[in-house]
């Protein structure tokens, strides 16, 4: 089963436990199907949305266009359902004892979508290209462990260097990567798809390519009718462990949640990412043996604005209140009809580091002490708040509900601010123009706690969008990359969240589950452990 997927806000609100299956007849093997023939070529129909940057690896960090991404692009690694990393594009991905200078060996005869030769250099180029100040990467961050990487990205004024005197290439299969410390989980990383090769074309047209982007992947591009849909056929040449066994992909393009549910219902689209809220009382009903629930691993939270006037040098006592004031078990059984579980730290379950009770007291509802605490601490500025949300997946109703909870508590004022659609949501994250509160939802990027604190709240990184930044918690996160183990370098990063106390970068909600269904059109419709859909193994009946 394919795991890995892009770092990505998620659209939707949607682990428990690794590995686990679908629930309530997910493969779609009914009676009803039994002598019902497979097509090889039949295509999948998702309901998707419009990705809100070019489709280009290192500029993707966002379900909608994730979904592309992942299946167009294959990357170094991947990771198993009992969260091992596994090889794909590599033959080999091996550190020296002090895990600075990763050595990586790739397996010959992959080949890019245009018959080009993927090679050592494609990966090198790709890296420095995306890591260069001048291309604007939203993701570029993420190269910043390379040795080399302050030359092409400088906090500040242009690029002294085109490339990263930490990438190597030493022959066409064979590349170094020379780290500024040593991290024992590196290895881990690079299943994020920012890691992906590129063809020489690209360099000439980035522009272009994002537009039709050429990758090495399952599946290749074949047209983007903006905000209608992109379509993928099945590249019969992928040299990967997990070929494709339909002929292609239409990810069509939805603003309305319920309107995609009703097409699922009616067998006009053969999945989408999560049932509307509103319909979680009769989804079940609805779709009978069609319906899937699956544990995936990811977190929602509520993270304040730092960078606004209200939320800048608040007294972290404000933020531990209103975190308080939020009932999350009466509101997982009203809106979400127990199909979350409250969360009670800021790392998703299911991933090595996890840790219970990370938040303390400070994630259980109590009234009392969450006015107290927020009466020390000097007030709520302008004793109103607002959280922003994008009103084309299910978060209406628990927004309200966390509204209604913090203004019955302890009498802040609360209202949602609704975007029209997660482009639009995420647009005003990445611009910095928050006015309060926002909705933040977190997948897996790897199966590892450091990836749900490093990679969202240490100064400075890629998808820390609230300006937070905390010194004593970047020196924990610096000691845990520090570790000469995987499992030493967890346990530290475990004390980096229990930190988290003290700071409060974002008030955990829930974690999620996958809520879905698929139609009557197909079979081995799953999810992963990121909450996509393992596309390769859904098979199509011919109609």
């Amino acid at each position: 089963m394919r795991g890995a997927k892009s770092a990505k806000w998620v659209a939707a609100a949607a682990v428990i436990a690794l590995g686990a299956t679908a629930c309530g007849g997910g493969s779609g093997s009914g009676d009803d199907n039994a002598n019902r023939e497979i097509d090889p070529n039949g295509i999948v129909t998702y309901a998707n949305g419009e990705p809100q940057n070019p489709l280009q690896p290192a500029n993707t960090m966002e379900a909608y266009g994730s979904i592309t991404i992942e299946a167009v692009f294959a990357g170094l690694v991947d990771y198993n359902d009992k969260g091992e990393v596994t090889m794909t594009n590599a033959k080999s991905v091996t550190p020296d004892k002090d895990n600075k200078v990763w050595t990586v060996k790739l397996k010959p005869g992959w080949k890019f979508h245009n018959g080009e030769t993927v090679t050592a250099k494609s990966f090198v180029d790709a890296w420095n290209w995306a890591a260069n100040v001048k291309n604007n990467q939203v993701n570029s961050s993420w190269f910043s462990d390379i040795e080399g990487y302050a030359d092409v990205h400088p906090e500040k004024g242009k690029a002294k260097k085109d490339t990263m005197s930490g990438l190597k290439v030493v022959d066409d299969n064979t590349f170094t990567i020379t780290l500024n410390t040593g991290i024992p989980y590196f290895h881990y990383k690079l299943a994020y798809p920012v890691f992906s090769p590129l063809p020489s074309g690209f360099f000439k047209d980035p522009k272009g390519y994002g537009e039709k982007p050429v990758g090495n992947g399952a599946y290749k591009f074949k047209s983007w009718d903006h905000k209608k849909s992109i379509q993928l056929t099945r590249n019969d040449d992928y040299k990967g462990p997990d070929k494709a066994k339909n002929g292609g992909l239409n990810l069509k393009a939805y603003t309305s949640d319920t309107a995609a549910y009703n097409d699922l219902v009616s067998n006009n689209v053969d999945s989408m990412p999560i049932v509307p809220n509103s319909e979680l009382a009769n989804y079940k009903q609805d779709l009978g043996d069609r319906a899937i629930v699956q544990d995936y691993s990811a977190i929602n939270t509520i993270n304040p604005a730092f960078y606004t006037k209200q939320w800048k040098n608040i007294d972290v006592k404000v933020l531990q209140g209103l975190s308080m004031a939020i009932d999350r078990d009466t509101i997982n059984k009203t809106v979400f009809y127990n199909t979350r579980e409250s969360a009670t730290g800021w790392v998703a379950k299911g991933v090595l580091g996890y840790q219970k009770d990370a938040c303390g007291e400070y994630c259980k509802y109590n009234p009392s002490k969450a006015k107290e605490l927020i009466k020390e601490g000097g007030g709520v500025p302008g004793n109103k708040i607002s959280i922003q949300y994008n009103a084309d997946q299910p978060h209406k109703d628990w927004v309200v509900a966390v509204c209604n909870s913090i203004k019955k508590a302890v009498g802040v004022a609360c209202e949602g601010d609704a975007k029209t659609d997660f482009q639009a949501d995420t647009q005003i994250r990445d611009a910095k123009k928050v006015k309060s509160i926002y909705r933040s939802g977190w997948v897996l990027d790897y199966p590892f706690n450091g990836n749900f604190l490093r990679d969202l709240y240490g100064t400075g990184v890629a998808g820390n969008k609230a300006d937070f930044s905390d010194k004593k918690f970047d020196a924990l996160v610096k000691k845990a990359d520090a570790a000469a183990t995987v499992d030493e370098s967890a346990k530290l990063y475990q004390e980096a969240e229990k930190s988290l106390q003290n700071s409060f970068p974002g008030i955990p909600l829930w974690y999620n589950r996958t809520v879905s269904g698929h139609s009557t059109n197909v079979k081995n419709m799953t999810f992963g452990q990121d909450g996509d859909p393992n596309f390769n193994d859904v098979e199509v009946y011919k109609k």
